[in-house]
């Protein structure tokens, strides 16, 4: 984890080589390529995401087996606190510039539609991402990492990746995608509470719990919902909402319905605090899992 803090993803190393999360993403592009056609699409995308988590558990096992700075570096490298702070932090310049580089910037980072936002929507749109990837690319990682070494770290990157991908509901993907979407969402049930009660916990403490559990309820999603409503709470704000994707309005209900919805810059800085305070739980916690 201070590995990751102090140097996030160097340019110059990464200019060089391909990522471990390219790569992954390269072998689930194939893959999607190849069997994402015909008949049985949801049987071919069972079996592909049986076949990469055999292979992300023995990639993981063989890792492991070379010692413990290899350990360190894989795990370093796969865990992404500096490079969502960097990331996020790039809306935030963005739109003290201007709308379109805060539009530009966070279009890097979600997947609705940006062209239209206002301010306040590229704001919501950085804060929602913040939160969500708090879970989805350092929490959840470190969790699964904690349970089974690094075959459990490369088994959820490789679901988290093919989710990102193919986890959708379109008419290419709904059916090929299903497995890994139902296995994603299994692999964040714990992370993404685990995250959500961490940000509650390092904000004001637990009082705001209930509200989070029923604003979680809330969320079109069974996980992200957890790390965003409890940022909405943190941050006294909305999050969530109406927005644009593929140019079709979605009318969904706002998380924390009742707190300020007009944002701006600064909220997205109050976020990035939540993040570093989350990140130093977590820090404390393995320390201690490491001392007992």
């Amino acid at each position: 984890m201070l590995l990751d803090a102090a140097l996030g993803e160097p340019h110059w190393v990464w200019s060089r080589l391909p990522h471990p999360a390219v790569l992954m993403g390269r072998v689930i592009g194939w893959a999607d390529a190849r069997f994402n056609q015909g008949g049985m699409r949801r049987i071919k995308g069972i079996g592909v995401m049986l076949v990469l988590g055999c292979a992300a558990l023995l990639l993981g096992g063989a890792l492991q087996a070379l010692g413990p700075v290899v350990e360190v570096i894989v795990v370093a490298i796969l865990i992404a606190q500096r490079s969502l702070v960097e990331h996020v932090q790039a809306v935030a310049q963005g739109l003290r510039g201007d709308l379109a580089k805060g539009r530009a910037a966070v279009a890097m980072i979600v997947s609705r539609d940006t062209g239209t936002m206002d301010e306040s929507a590229v704001a919501r749109a950085a804060i929602e991402s913040a939160a969500e990837n708090m879970s989805d690319g350092v929490v959840a990682p470190l969790f699964w990492y904690a349970i089974a070494g690094l075959p459990g770290l490369l088994l959820y990157k490789i679901t988290n990746t093919a989710d990102s991908m193919i986890g959708y509901r379109t008419p290419r993907h709904e059916a090929f995608g299903w497995a890994a979407a139902r296995f994603d969402d299994f692999l964040n049930l714990i992370p993404a509470r685990g995250t959500a009660f961490l940000m509650a916990l390092t904000h004001g403490g637990l009082r705001d719990w209930r509200g989070i559990v029923a604003d979680a309820g809330l969320h079109r999603s069974p996980n992200a919902g957890w790390p965003e409503a409890a940022m909405a709470r943190a941050l006294g704000i909305a999050l969530s909402g109406p927005r644009a994707y593929d140019g079709r309005m979605q009318d969904f209900p706002f998380v924390n319905p009742s707190a300020r919805k007009p944002l701006l810059a600064q909220d997205i800085d109050a976020a990035l605090r939540v993040l570093w305070a989350v990140w130093a739980a977590v820090l404390c916690l393995g320390v201690i899992l490491a001392l007992l």
